[in-house]
C-alpha cells in the first residue's frame, strides 16, 4: 500500500528532484524509443501499468498524452530497432504486460530474426499474477530466448499467487530475474532485503539488481542517502550467498547507464 497509493508529499518540491532522473529524454531517437547503449534498445510499448508505483519516474504523464503508440509510431519504433544493430531489445513501459497477448507476440515476432534476445521488464507477475496465463507462458517459451525481469521490493509481495506465477515462468524454462528498488521505510533494512533475496532464490528467481532510488519529482519520501545505501549493502553482502546478492547500482541523470556502487566502490 505504501508504494501504491498517492501521498500528499508527492506534490511538495524537493531540492533533490531531477525532472529526468535517469537521462532518457536526450537519448530518445524516436517517440517510445530509448537508446543508451550500442548493443541494446529499449522500447516503451505502453504507458499503462497495473499499479502506478509512487516512487517510479514514469508514474505520471501529461494530461491528454497518449497512453499507447499510434500505428505509425509502433511501426517506426520496431523498424528502428531492427535496423539498429542491437543484440537485445528491452520491452518496457508502463508495463508491457498491460497490453494484449496478441500485441505482445506481434512485438516480439516483429523483432526477429534481427534481434536475437528479447527482455520483458514487467511488474505484472507481482502486481497482477493472474496475467501470467498458461497461453502467455507457452507462447513466450516458443519465442525463446525471452528473458523476464520482474520487480519485487519486499518479501511480503511474494504471495502464493505471485509464487505460482513465477514458478510457471521458470518451469517453462524462461529465465526470470528480479530488480528491486531501495526504498526508505519499506526495505531499507538488511533483514528485509536478505529475506527477499533468499526467497527469490528459493523460487529460482535471480536477485539481479538493487537500484538506488531515482530522484524523481515527488518521491523524496522514499529516497535513501547513498552513504546509507552503501552501508546497508555492505551488511547485506555479509548476510547472503553470492547467488542471493543483487548488484547495487545507480542510474545517473547523465544517461550513461547503470553504475555499480557496491563492494566499497564510490
Amino acid at each position: 500500500m505504501l508504494t501504491a497509493l498517492p501521498d500528499d508529499r508527492e506534490v511538495v518540491d524537493d531540492v533533490g528532484d531531477i525532472p529526468d532522473p535517469v537521462g532518457e529524454q536526450a537519448l530518445s531517437p524516436l517517440p517510445w524509443v530509448v537508446r543508451k547503449h550500442q548493443d541494446r534498445v529499449l522500447l516503451l510499448l505502453t504507458k499503462r501499468c497495473h499499479v502506478y508505483c509512487r516512487y517510479c519516474f514514469r508514474r505520471d504523464h501529461q494530461p491528454g498524452a497518449a497512453e499507447d503508440p499510434s500505428p505509425s509510431e509502433w511501426a517506426a519504433m520496431f523498424r528502428y530497432a531492427r535496423g539498429s544493430g542491437a543484440k537485445e531489445v528491452i520491452l518496457s513501459g508502463g508495463d508491457p504486460l498491460a497490453i494484449s497477448d496478441t500485441r505482445l507476440f506481434e512485438a516480439i515476432d516483429s523483432l526477429r530474426p534481427d534481434i536475437p534476445v528479447v527482455r520483458i521488464h514487467t511488474r505484472a507477475p507481482i502486481t497482477f499474477p493472474q496475467r501470467i496465463t498458461a497461453r502467455l507462458v507457452s507462447e513466450l517459451r516458443a519465442r525463446a530466448p525471452v528473458w523476464v525481469l520482474v520487480h519485487a521490493n519486499h518479501p511480503v509481495e511474494l504471495s502464493p499467487p505471485v509464487r505460482d506465477a513465477l514458478s510457471r515462468l521458470v518451469d517453462a524454462g524462461i529465465p526470470v530475474l528480479n530488480q528491486a528498488v531501495l526504498l526508505r521505510g519499506l526495505n531499507d533494512d538488511e533483514n528485509v532485503l536478505a529475506e527477499l533475496s533468499e526467497e527469490l532464490v528459493r523460487l529460482r528467481v535471480f536477485p539481479y539488481y538493487l537500484h538506488h532510488t531515482d530522484a524523481a519529482p515527488g518521491n523524496a519520501a522514499f529516497r535513501v542517502s547513498l552513504d546509507a545505501g552503501k552501508a546497508l549493502y555492505e551488511r547485506l553482502r555479509k548476510r547472503v550467498s553470492g547467488i542471493a546478492l543483487p548488484t547495487y547500482v545507480i542510474d545517473p541523470p547523465d544517461g550513461t547507464g547503470k553504475r555499480v556502487i557496491g563492494y566499497g566502490l564510490p
